[in-house]
């Protein structure tokens, strides 16, 4: 099968960022399944492993990544249960694997979905990464539910893939009401797409939530930088609120700053469940499911933004050169 990969990091402009080579299908053994991949989508983590996977060193064998994928069961091991031949299946995969820049990929079963019957394989492909990961910060971190609903969430940083989704799940299924992040006029406009009530910017930050009508929200999502926004965080939560994260910090954070209202830090990794194997693993196929049933009832829609056809180094590295440019909006897809 073909892959795409690369040996070095490198800027994406160098002619070896990426390097298409041939490699065997693999076969699906235990509770893997082999998925002939129709479209896969980029994310942020995508170009960050390939700045830093491969620094100051050469690898013996290319290292591909990748984790957003639409595909086709073509094979299944021998303890799979939840999927057979010509199923067509959405998933986010495992960052501790090879990731989806090929044309075959191993996955374990219990985080892949049923594509949305009703999207297209650019749409279904767009959706996985980061309809985990905003899932998991509502429902599964802060663990928002039905008495929850008229409350107030901020999302700092609402035009990006999971900013996109997140809204979505916050307004339409949890039924908050959304303030969220922009300072572009098309990037304004994509947020109220997606179903927020409010959109500010991000400088000034707490001037311009209260200018907006909101002294305190309930629940703050940092899609962003977490030191960055700490102080206008800490400020604008509520007592007994939540922050979660998917940042990282690089310094430590200022968790006293939050203590005297007993407000609740969550961090959130959607790879933590296949990372570390837990207990309730399977619940990415659950959610994922959920996700695809809401897609196809009108309830969710897909945030693709950009389309590029053919899966080739070309298409990959324009990709990333997007993505890299901080300027993306939603999320861009490559169909083979």
């Amino acid at each position: 099968m073909r892959a795409i990969g690369f040996t070095r990091s490198l800027p994406v402009s160098d002619n070896e960022s990426f390097i298409e080579f041939n490699t065997p299908i693999p076969t699906p053994t235990g509770r893997d399944i082999l998925v002939r991949i129709q479209a896969i989508s980029v994310n942020p983590v995508d170009f960050k492993i390939r700045q830093s996977a491969a620094k100051d060193k050469t690898l013996d064998a290319p290292k591909v990544i990748g984790w957003d994928a639409v595909g086709i069961v073509e094979a299944t091991g021998n303890d799979v249960t939840l999927f057979k031949k010509g199923n067509e299946v959405y998933y986010a995969g495992d960052i501790t694997r090879p990731g989806c820049n090929c044309e075959y990929q191993l996955v374990d079963e219990r985080i892949v979905g049923f594509k949305p019957c009703l999207s297209s394989i650019a749409e279904a492909a767009a959706m996985p990464l980061t309809a985990l990961t905003a899932w998991e910060m509502l429902f599964d971190r802060i663990r928002i539910n039905e008495k929850d609903k008229g409350k107030s969430i901020l999302i700092i940083g609402g035009a990006g893939g999971v900013g996109s989704i997140a809204i979505q799940l916050a307004k339409k299924i949890a039924g908050l009401t959304v303030i969220t992040t922009a300072s572009r006029p098309e990037t304004v406009q994509w947020c109220k797409d997606q179903g927020a009530d409010v959109v500010v910017n991000h400088h000034n930050l707490v001037e311009e939530v209260r200018n907006a009508g909101f002294q305190q929200v309930n629940y703050i999502l940092d899609l962003v930088d977490t030191n960055a926004y700490w102080d206008a965080m800490s400020e604008l939560i509520k007592s007994q609120g939540h922050i979660a994260s998917i940042t990282g910090s690089s310094t430590p954070i200022a968790l006293n700053k939050i203590k005297s209202k007993s407000v609740s830090f969550h961090w959130e990794l959607m790879y933590t469940r296949s990372m570390f194997q837990t207990e309730d693993m399977i619940e990415q196929h659950h959610i994922l499911n959920k996700v695809a049933k809401l897609m196809d009832d009108g309830a969710l829609k897909s945030t693709l933004k950009n389309i590029f056809n053919g899966f080739s180094v070309a298409n990959l590295k324009e990709a990333h050169q997007l993505l890299e440019s901080g300027k993306a909006i939603g999320k861009t897809v490559i169909v083979f």
